[in-house]
This record gives structure tokens, C-alpha cells and sequence, in this order.
């Protein structure tokens, strides 16, 4: 530094900044170039205490004099993003030659490489409500209500937003409605909408509730009472007064009203509440806020419910009751249309790819029974009450373990682990930090965790060396040997590929996509595979090693929580590991948390790497068919072409209708297949022949009551549900007729023994379907379920005569258009809508106007 003229200077000052100290300290400087995180501070205070100083230095930091960026202003600046850009001013203010051979060769290094190709973002992860949380709920408004942000894990709805009203700012704890009062004489808006948990509300939210009273505002406090400090570990708030005391406060206090809602009214009878405070059903939020926000005064909507992740640890301690019941959804009869996913924004309703498209699985190991899945109109939810359970043996490792050969011998290393919060990345730091203390060797970690325990990402940094480790934990750019991804997209983010080293960083990764939130409600398409994210990862590592490590921890556990573990196995095994078995086994044990099953799950982690076929045979059951088809059937799919694509859909018609229907069905898709070759080509005929093939089944096998009542028969999905649940385990089905809501039925309607028989009659009754006496077929929705197959069918035959090799892609996106066609009734519809427009955009495209 000292050879380039350059001087280093830590400032460690309390403000206001002394202008003379930074004069005697800038004296004699060409330049000061100032480095500090986010907003400057005293990048501005320099140059005012250097304004009009006739031999000022020139100042630059986040920008330079040109206005050209330097640093970073959006997250944290890193030592390599430093060193970069003090690379670049050593060049323009004394010369590029001025630098040292090694510092340029270490600056390109620093430099990211441009990305050969034009890439997608991928989806990013971001924190959220864990699955069940009473905030799902609670927090849910009209978008244009005006709502305040405060501290708790409310605060999240900051980063989800939709659904969660025109959000006026975040305060300080226990400054939660402050704002309003200051607001409130300035805008037409008549009322705020303010959340708060019961945490902060002890602490000194009832402070502000107190101040909005004394100001004389209009506003509802919504108060969420989880019974728990949730956002830092679930600890119960100091000063907690139960309900009943709560309503009692309040109404001390000067609210005109309360309204407590709750999952089970039953509980308050007989509860002494304030005489202003009233209970309704949950179900009734949305009423009771609009209710509150006419009252002129402060409000207050208290929520009673318990926060979902301490609800699930009492159960696992035994201090609550066991669920009973799971909700299960029937894979062939839900449409993938997202509305479950709406209603519940829960995170263990995922969306997964089938043979049929876009459906909905509850994610078992992680639902907290919540239930807000079940509203709307869907009819594939299903209530499991298991009996017996199925009895879950841990098979024998199916190989004898072997000792891999290290890769890094006894050099340091360091290992970089993204994740997702609540999953364990921490604990499996530790236990390998652990581990490399056993072994004899020095180590430190550092993790990047911030809201993740809400299932954001975090990033886990270990050193392990022969010396102790000095400096910086945290990896820079091109430093890191070795990338554990436990979570699939983090591992793909692009902060955390520029730390690997293209000649030799090995990735170790969990091929796993676990939907963030946005996929779950369809606001990002689900990935149909994990190929682009482990693409990008392989352009920047020297090595890859990728199993699905969760689809392993399932099979063998019944839980996810495995996972990560499963995949430090895989990562010893694949000799990237600079610790031992033993140590590392032996670190497990300390940690003293499922022992056994942690142990099975570091050793079936290096099996899988060992020999990945003989785990796939141990632990995969035997695939089944979706539909299962016959020769016959088999024969004809293979005349016409497109191989087990339109098998299986013969087969599903063939079941749905009869045979004349699914061979009217297999003459159209050959007619369009054979027309668009003939036009533009076999590949192109083939690929407009795959979706009209997938399209016109999805309209032509539409779920009405009959086929409702055919595919809760499926014996497919029966072995299933006896596989998960035990084949004793009771099941009811939740339905809400069309008929009955038209006649005022505003819930649905729960069929146990009385199911099968019912739709055994449906099943046999579909062949009235489309005649005269179809009494379902009058609704309005079946109507036009019926009229949108011609409608497809005419669009797809106009487009098929402006086709050659130029309008290809342009026919093929209209042939698959119907997958736009999802859910029941006003779901429905809303697709219907949406699949009408994106028509009429594609008619005009390809030059055909209206027909």
C-alpha cells in the first residue's frame, strides 16, 4: 500500500464528525476513497468538511466523480467487491502499469465472468409465514385498506404484499398505529389497519394502542395473540395476561369495540370476557374488519390463535393432542389451479408435475394442520384418519461402506452451505465444526441467517485448517473448495456461485426443488426439473455430485428434517469432507438430537453416493401406472403416435365416457398431428400433435360430478393413500356441490362410509352425461365446460392454415392453451376468461382476426 502512495485509514468516530480532525487527516491527499455499507454517512460529512478547502482531495465511494457506480449501495459490500473497486481507481488516478503482476491477476480473478448465455433468474427465496401460521390468516386485508407494518413476524407480509392491503411504512417496536396519528388529519383514507403480536403488545405495543386512543383516530388494531414470542425461539412474553385480561385492558384504555376471532368458539363459553368484546369464527375476518374499521374510535380485532410452529413442538412433547387427521388431496381429481395455495398461502400445499400437469400435494412431514387449505370449492381434499399405522422399518444399508479418498488431503479448506431456514443448516455447521475439533484440526464458522428461520435462505460459511483460523470467515469470491447445496436454488443463486472457483470447487448438491412461495401460489411457474439450476452450477465447479437428498430422507423417515444430514453423508463419501467418519458420527452423538435416525441418515447419504442404483432399488417402491392401459389400447396409441402420452389419455377417456369417445378423441389428435407435419414439418407435427394431444383431453375429460365421483375411486390413488396412511385408515371427502350451493350452502359437506356407494352410483350414472336427463349438466359452468372444447378445436384448426416452420411455436402455444383451464366453478371460469384472451392475442399474431 505504502509503495503505491496509498494510506489505509479505519475511522471508528461518534457523530457529529470533527471537520478539523478530517481536514488534518485528508492534508496532503490527492484522493480519499471512502468504503462504507448501504446509505453514505460519512462520504457526505468528508466533503463538507472539505468544501472550499483550496487544496481539497478528491472524494469518491459509492460513486465516482463521473457518476460512475463504485460500490455497491443494495446489500453488503464485500472485501472483493472492494479490492475491485479500489483496483479500478489505483488505475485511473496513477496508472494501471502502477500495479503489481499479482494484483491484476488477482483482480481478474475477483472480476465476475460474463455469463455466456442469457440466463432466467431463478426463483428466489425469500422468508415466509410457516405452514399454518395464524399471520396467513390474520394478516389478510382488502387491497386497498391501509395497513401498518411493525416489528414481529407480521412484518413478513412486507415481503409477500399481495393480499395484504397498501402497506404505509414499518415502525420501531412498540411504535405500531404511532404513525396514523400524525397521518390521519393529512389523507382522505377514513381508518389504518394496524398489526401487532401479543409479544410486542406486552412489551410496549399497549403503549401505542394507548396513544391512538388519547389522539382520537379511527383505527383497528389487528392483534394476533399466537401465545408466543415466535419471531426468537417461541418463548412466552414477559408480563403475558391471557385473553379475558387482555379485553379487560383494553376497554380500561378507551377501545369502543373487540372482536375475538378463533378457530373454535367453543372454547369461550363461559369466559368472562370485557363486556365491548365479542366472539366470531374465524371464517369471519374479513367481515368483522370491515365491521371494526365503521366504528369511529380505536378498534381492535384480537386473534386467537396459537402460532403453528410451537403448536407442532407441544404435540412432539406430548402437551398437546396428536392430530388425528391428515388432509390429503386426491392428485387426479385436483386441476393445479393454485386457489388452495391462495387461500392458504401455506408452504406445505406444493405444487408438483405429474403426467397430467400442474397438481397440488400436501407436503406431509411439514403441514401443521392448519386446514385453510380447505376452503373453496375444491373437491379433491381428503380427511385420513389413520388407524393402524403402517409400521415404518429403516431397510439395511444395502452395500458395506467404504473409506473414499480425500480430495484435499490435509490443506485447509473451506466450505460454503446454502440452505433454508428451520431445516437445520446451522446445526449441520456446528456438528462439522464439531467434528473437526474431534479430529484434532482448527475451524470456525459464520452463517447468514437473518429472517430465515420463516424458511428464507441461509448461507453457511466453515473453515477447517491445521492452523488457527485467522481473518475473514466469511468466503469471497473464487475462495471456496467446496459447495454443500442443502437447498437447490440457493446453491444456484448467483452470490453464491461467484465464490466458486471453476478448477476447483466441488459441488455437492441436493437436487431437490422445495417451492418458495411465490411458486406455491402460482405467481412463479414451478420448475419442471432441476436441470437449469444445476447447469448454471456445473459452468463454475470442477465437480458435480447431486442426489435427490430429500425424496431420500422421506422414503427411509417419513420427515424432511433429515435432509441436510443425508447430504453431508454424500458429501464424505464423495472425499470432499476434511474431517473423519468418526468424528463426524461422533459429533452427531454429542449433539445428542435423533441420534439413531441422524446416524442412518449420514450413512445412507454416503450409500447413495457409493452405489446410487442399490439405494434407488431399497428404498423406490415400484412405479405404478397413472391410468393403467391395456394392449388394445396400447396398439391403437401407437398407430396414431406420440407413444404413452396418448395412451394414457385414451385409456382416461376410455374410463371417463367409453370407447367411441376416446376414439374420437385419438382421430382428431392424429388429423392435427398429420396436418401440422405436413405444414411445417415432423418435428414441428409432432410437437403441435404433443399439446393438442394434452389440451384436448383436459377439455374433453372436464370434472364434473361424475368424473368427480369416478377418479375418488381410483384405485390407483386408494394404494396410495394405504401405503402413506395405513389400508384401514377412515377417509372422508369434502365436497360443495354446485346443486347445494345454489340453494344457499355456504360450507362443504363431509361424506365418510356414505362416499363410495354415492359415487359408485355417480360413476355408473356418467353415461347420461351430455343427454337430457344430465341434471348436472344444466349448471352454467358445465355449459360452457361443454362449449370449450369446439371453441378449441375451431381455433386450433384456423391456426393450423396460417402454419409453416415461422408460425410454429405461435400453433404450438395455442394448442397448449388449455392448461390455462383449471380449478371448479368461478375458478374456473376466471380460466376460461384468461384462455379466451391469450386466443385472441394468438388469432391476430398469426394474421387471422376475428373469427
Amino acid at each position: 500500500m505504502e509503495s503505491l502512495g496509498l494510506r489505509l485509514v479505519r475511522l471508528g468516530m461518534p457523530h457529529p464528525l470533527d471537520p478539523a480532525h478530517l481536514a488534518a487527516l485528508t492534508e496532503g491527499l490527492e484522493e480519499v476513497f471512502v468504503v462504507e455499507d448501504k446509505t453514505p454517512f460519512v462520504e457526505g460529512a468528508l466533503k463538507q468538511a472539505l468544501y472550499r478547502r483550496a487544496d481539497a482531495p478528491n472524494v469518491v465511494g459509492r460513486m465516482d466523480e463521473t457518476g460512475r457506480p463504485l460500490l455497491t449501495g443494495r446489500s453488503q459490500v464485500a472485501a472483493e467487491d472492494v479490492a475491485v473497486a479500489l483496483g479500478r481507481r489505483i488505475s485511473t488516478v496513477l496508472g494501471a502499469e502502477r500495479l503489481p503482476r499479482p494484483a491484476r491477476e488477482h483482480l481478474d480473478r475477483l472480476r465476475p465472468a460474463r455469463a455466456p448465455r442469457i440466463e432466467l433468474p431463478l426463483a428466489k427465496r425469500t422468508p415466509f409465514f410457516c405452514s399454518g401460521c395464524p399471520h396467513n390468516r390474520s394478516t389478510r386485508t382488502e387491497d386497498d385498506s391501509l395497513v401498518g407494518v411493525g416489528i414481529g413476524c407480521h412484518a413478513l407480509i412486507a415481503l409477500e404484499g399481495e393480499g395484504r392491503g397498501t402497506q404505509i411504512g414499518l415502525t420501531q417496536m412498540g411504535g405500531e398505529g404511532a404513525q396514523w396519528i400524525g397521518l390521519a388529519p393529512f389523507t382522505d383514507d377514513p381508518t389504518l389497519i394496524q398489526n401487532l403480536g401479543d409479544g410486542t403488545f406486552h412489551h410496549s405495543g399497549s403503549l401505542a394502542v394507548r396513544a391512538a386512543v388519547a389522539a382520537g383516530v379511527r383505527m383497528t388494531y389487528k392483534l394476533l395473540y399466537n401465545d408466543a414470542v415466535a419471531m426468537t425461539g417461541g418463548q412466552r412474553a414477559e408480563g403475558r395476561l391471557d385473553i379475558p385480561s387482555v379485553t379487560r385492558l383494553l376497554a380500561v384504555e378507551g377501545v369502543r369495540r373487540i372482536v375475538v376471532t378463533t378457530d373454535d368458539q367453543a372454547r369461550y363459553r363461559g369466559v368472562a370476557l370485557d363486556p365491548i368484546a365479542s366472539v366470531r369464527h374465524r371464517d369471519d375476518l374479513a367481515a368483522v374488519e370491515r365491521e371494526l374499521a365503521a366504528v369511529d374510535g380505536v378498534t381492535v380485532l384480537l386473534h386467537d390463535d396459537r402460532c403453528a410452529t410451537e403448536e407442532r413442538r407441544l404435540r412432539k412433547r406430548g402437551k398437546l393432542p396428536a392430530v388425528t387427521e391428515r388432509v390429503v388431496i386426491n392428485e387426479r381429481v385436483c386441476e393445479g389451479c393454485g386457489d388452495c395455495g391462495d387461500k392458504s398461502t401455506c408452504l406445505s400445499v406444493q405444487p408438483v408435475h405429474t403426467e397430467f400437469g400442474r397438481k397440488t400435494r400436501i407436503h406431509q412431514p411439514s403441514c401443521n394442520s392448519d386446514l385453510s387449505c380447505l376452503d373453496g370449492d375444491c373437491p379433491s381434499f381428503l380427511l385420513v384418519e389413520p388407524r393402524t399405522r403402517p409400521v415404518r422399518n429403516l431397510p439395511e444399508l444395502p452395500v458395506a461402506l467404504v473409506e473414499p479418498q480425500r480430495r484435499f488431503g490435509e490443506r485447509d479448506v473451506l466450505l460454503r452451505m446454502p440452505g433454508i431456514g428451520g431445516t437445520g443448516v446451522v446445526t449441520a455447521s456446528k456438528v462439522l465444526q464439531m467434528a473437526a475439533h474431534l479430529d484434532g484440526r482448527f475451524t470456525a464458522g459464520l452463517e447468514q441467517i437473518g429472517l430465515a428461520q420463516k424458511g428464507g435462505p441461509v448461507v453457511s460459511d466453515v473453515r477447517i485448517s491445521k492452523t488457527p483460523v485467522v481473518g475473514s470467515l466469511r468466503a469471497s469470491r473464487g475462495t471456496v473448495d467446496v459447495l454443500v447445496g442443502f437447498d437447490l436454488l440457493g446453491a444456484a443463486d448467483a452470490a453464491n456461485l461467484g465464490v466458486c472457483v471453476p478448477e476447483r470447487t466441488v459441488a455437492v448438491v441436493n437436487s431437490a426443488i422445495v417451492p418458495t412461495a411465490p411458486m406455491i401460489t402460482g405467481r412463479v411457474v414451478l420448475p419442471g426439473s432441476p436441470d437449469d439450476a444445476l447447469e448454471r452450477i456445473t459452468a463454475v465447479t470442477a465437480e458435480q455430485v447431486h442426489l435427490d437428498a430429500q425424496r431420500l430422507s422421506e422414503r427411509l423417515f417419513g420427515d424432511h428434517m433429515p435432509t441436510n444430514v443425508v447430504l453431508l453423508g454424500a458429501a464424505y463419501q464423495s472425499g470432499v469432507m476434511p474431517v473423519s467418519a468418526e468424528a463426524l458420527e461422533q459429533a452427531i452423538r454429542l449433539n445428542g438430537a435423533a441420534v439413531e435416525n441422524t446416524l442412518a441418515a449420514f450413512r445412507w447419504g454416503r450409500a447413495a453416493v457409493q452405489d446410487p442404483a442399490a439405494v434407488r432399488a431399497a428404498v423406490e417402491p415400484p412405479a405404478r401406472e397413472t391410468v393403467p392401459v391395456d394392449a388394445a389400447v396400447r396398439a391403437r396409441a401407437e398407430e396414431v403416435g406420440l407413444g404413452d402420452v396418448l395412451a394414457v389419455r385414451i385409456a382416461d377417456l376410455t374410463g371417463y365416457q367409453d370407447a367411441a369417445y376416446a376414439a374420437r378423441y385419438a382421430e382428431e389428435v392424429r388429423r392435427v398431428r398429420d396436418l401440422a407435419a405436413a405444414a411445417a414439418g415432423p418435428r414441428a407435427g409432432d410437437r403441435i400433435g404433443l399439446a393438442y394431444a394434452r389440451g384436448l383431453h383436459k377439455l374433453m375429460a372436464y370434472k364434473d360430478e361424475y368424473e368427480v365421483a369416478r377418479l375418488h375411486l381410483d384405485p390407483v390413488e386408494a394404494a396410495r393413500r394405504a401405503e402413506a396412511h395405513g389400508a384401514d385408515a377412515r377417509v372422508s371427502v369434502l365436497l360443495h356441490p354446485p346443486v347445494l350451493r345454489a340453494l344457499g350452502m355456504n360450507r362443504k359437506i363431509r361424506l365418510r362410509a356414505t362416499a363410495t356407494p354415492a359415487f359408485r352410483a355417480l360413476r355408473a350414472a356418467r353415461k347420461l352425461r351430455g343427454t337430457p336427463l344430465d341434471v348436472f349438466g344444466y349448471a352454467g359452468v358445465r355449459r360452457t365446460e361443454r362449449r370449450i372444447i369446439g371453441e378449441y378445436q375451431a381455433l386450433v384448426r384456423r391456426a393450423l392454415a396460417r402454419l409453416d416452420p415461422g408460425t410454429a411455436d405461435l400453433v404450438e402455444e395455442l394448442a397448449g392453451l388449455p392448461d390455462l383451464v383449471r380449478g371448479y366453478e368461478d375458478v374456473k371460469l376466471a380460466g376460461v376468461r384468461r384462455f379466451r384472451e391469450r386466443a385472441a392475442e394468438l388469432i391476430a399474431r398469426l394474421g387471422l382476426g376475428q373469427g
